[in-house]
């Protein structure tokens, strides 16, 4: 059964035809070109296809393209847009670095990747984690009631959906914690973060 939807895609409405049995990431890559979220296990284990819908971290290989209709979907490509902001003040803000995200520089500067397949889906849930942070939800790593406090454990255990074959996880904790922190010398700063 074939079904016509309207995605916002990256800030563009995307309109299509898709069987109701089409993945979000198989309309992402195959019939819209957008290439950043990968087909890693093609089963929800790795993360590599994590794009934000609605805000919210979700898994492409898992979600129907069908629940999308009227959805605004963020894949890594749509983060690294046109420059909003000279200074970032939240995870969700872009700076004036060649139109970066702050957790696509924090990955740069902080060598976050090897290989770089399972990056744009770290990336994505990385600003994902920080939003899911500043909104005060715990993880299974907060310590008792009250707001999470942001440090390894806690970024560990919200970036654990997401793989990494080449083993960067020290550096992709770093990174987001230097993301939220959005400090020049990279530490984190502000209540609740610790380093």
């Amino acid at each position: 059964m074939q079904r016509e939807i309207t995605v916002q895609v990256d800030g563009t409405a995307r309109r299509l035809t898709v069987d109701t049995r089409t993945t979000l990431l198989d309309a992402l890559r195959e019939r819209l070109g957008i290439t950043s979220p990968k087909k890693g296990c093609d089963h929800g284990q790795c993360g590599a296809c994590t794009v934000l819908s609605g805000g919210r971290r979700v898994l492409g290989c898992l979600t129907l393209a069908v629940t999308q209709d009227g959805a605004e979907v963020v894949t890594a490509e749509g983060l690294a847009a046109e420059p909003t902001t000279a200074e970032p003040t939240t995870a969700g803000e872009q700076q004036a670095d060649g139109g970066l995200h702050p957790v696509q520089r924090a990955f740069i500067d902080c060598d976050a990747l090897q290989c770089g397949y399972c990056t744009p889906g770290q990336v994505v849930s990385a600003v994902g984690v920080l939003d899911e942070f500043a909104m005060g939800w715990p993880s299974a790593a907060t310590e008792g009631p009250g707001a999470p406090r942001l440090d390894r454990a806690e970024v560990a255990e919200r970036m654990s959906g997401n793989l990494c074959r080449c083993g960067a996880y020290v550096n992709i904790v770093t990174a987001v914690l230097r993301a939220a922190g959005a400090s020049p010398a990279g530490r984190p700063t502000g209540p609740g973060v610790t380093g």
